[in-house]
């Protein structure tokens, strides 16, 4: 009997130490060249704004998103077709739009690769196709945007051509969104499509700013990067807001429950790298295209640089008193770019690869001496991790594996810990973690 207790404890602390050897596979097929040479193309379509010229094969943004499309399709044909390339598009108008110059429609670029064993199940990188000048209504200034967001796009485009060159059980969809700058018109537009289409998100990787490394603080740093999230749904119900003042979760949100794992798949596989969780949607009083995702009850986050440069961002090409305005080609550190990408590639692969996760997890143990726990079944699993942490911790610090549906934490007090749960396939890999969403009571 003592015996088979050290193999369970062993087995244990295998299953949540191992790693991927394909992850650092991943990693290393990232290549800053190729992002280099797609920012750059990005750059000398002049301008990119969301409303400029749709007819140029030279100029604008119809010209940029055809060679976006292109792109996909070339990296479809030597996948064996493994992406279904297509345009996505929702119209809009000036009336009630303070930066719509003008009717146009708004064009996103998607391309998805199918899921073995979970085909609506998807997980989405995307960058943002659009730039813009000074004034976001002026569509004919020239607006390179090679950092904001050019670096997305190519990061984007780069994750697209490393990561089919594997199969995965659930869906990745990279995608090209418009009309960041003037609104959120593509997020708005493809979260709607995916709502009514009835995808199952596990969450959106939104790349805004991944190629910066001067700050205009005066900090140089190569390797820290923000994972911005916000605490709990925008659409959460009354019922669910006044549970949590009971029963706690105020920043265990499924978009938060996606940055902590993008946060420790980085710790695990790119220690080099320093992952910032700030609690924040977005930068103070600001927004990105994982916002409309949210909105609809969608997790997602924003991966972008720590340290901005705002001379670089919605800025006319100029010089005054002796500094360089624009977001030029010039002042993107693409070896940044690329460790980035490699960021959105190995979480991409690893929710990809991992199982669903378990849709309701039961918590019990008021007046106790131990936490009870039990969830769903899991169908094709190996087992489940069960994670607490302090109330004050911002990742999961212990665990426990089992390949059981229920489990006690015994002498753990359930007022002093968080606490969720997550499924863990034969490969190895995890999902992401579900915090408590039901009470269990004797």
């Amino acid at each position: 009997m003592k015996n088979i207790s050290i193999l369970c404890f062993l087995f244990t602390i295998v299953v949540s130490g191992q790693t991927d050897s394909k992850i650092y596979d991943i990693i290393n097929a990232v290549s800053a060249d190729r992002i280099e040479s797609n920012i750059k193309t990005l750059t000398e379509f002049g301008t990119r704004n969301t409303f400029s010229d749709t007819i140029s094969h030279t100029r604008g943004i119809g010209a940029a998103r055809r060679w976006i499309k292109a792109e996909f399709e070339t990296i479809s044909k030597e996948c064996d077709t493994c992406l279904e390339v297509f345009y996505q598009k929702d119209f809009v108008t000036k009336e009630g739009n303070s930066r719509v110059p003008h009717d146009a429609w708004i064009v996103n670029v998607l391309a998805v690769q199918k899921g073995t064993k979970y085909p609506n199940k998807y997980v989405i990188m995307s960058g943002d196709i659009d730039s813009r000048a000074s004034n976001a209504m002026d569509f004919t200034t020239n607006a390179p945007g090679a950092n904001d967001n050019a670096s997305g796009m190519a990061g984007t485009l780069e994750a697209a051509r490393v990561l089919s060159a594997y199969s995965f059980e659930s869906s990745i969809i990279y995608v090209g969104l418009s009309g960041e700058e003037q609104g959120l018109f593509g997020g708005a537009g493809l979260a709607k499509y995916a709502k009514n289409r009835g995808w199952d998100i596990i969450g959106i990787l939104n790349n805004d700013m991944i190629g910066n490394i001067t700050g205009v603080d005066g900090v140089i740093d190569n390797r820290s990067f923000r994972i911005f999230s916000e605490a709990v749904p925008a659409n959460e119900t009354d019922r669910q807001r006044k549970m949590r003042r009971f029963y706690g979760g105020e920043v265990d949100g499924i978009s938060r429950q996606l940055a902590r794992y993008i946060h420790e798949k980085v710790r695990t596989y790119m220690p080099e790298m320093n992952p910032m969780m700030i609690y924040r949607l977005d930068r103070f009083g600001r927004g990105g295209h994982h916002r409309p995702f949210n909105d609809l009850g969608f997790a997602g986050i924003r991966i972008m640089e720590a340290h901005e440069n705002y001379t670089q961002q919605h800025q006319d090409i100029r010089i005054e008193n002796n500094i360089k305005y624009g977001d030029t080609f010039e002042h993107v550190n693409f070896k940044y770019a690329k460790k980035l990408t490699a960021v959105n590639a190995i979480n991409l692969a690893s929710l990809a690869w991992a199982p669903e996760a378990p849709k309701e997890v039961f918590i019990g143990g008021i007046v106790e001496a131990n936490v009870r726990l039990k969830w769903s079944e899991v169908k094709g699993v190996k087992g489940y991790k069960i994670y607490w942490r302090d109330t004050t911790s911002p990742t999961w610090d212990h665990s426990r594996y089992t390949e059981k549906t229920a489990f006690t934490l015994e002498g753990i007090v359930i007022d002093n810990f968080f606490f969720g749960v997550s499924a863990v396939g034969e490969n190895g890999h995890e999902s992401v973690v579900v915090f408590p969403n039901k009470i269990w009571r004797k």
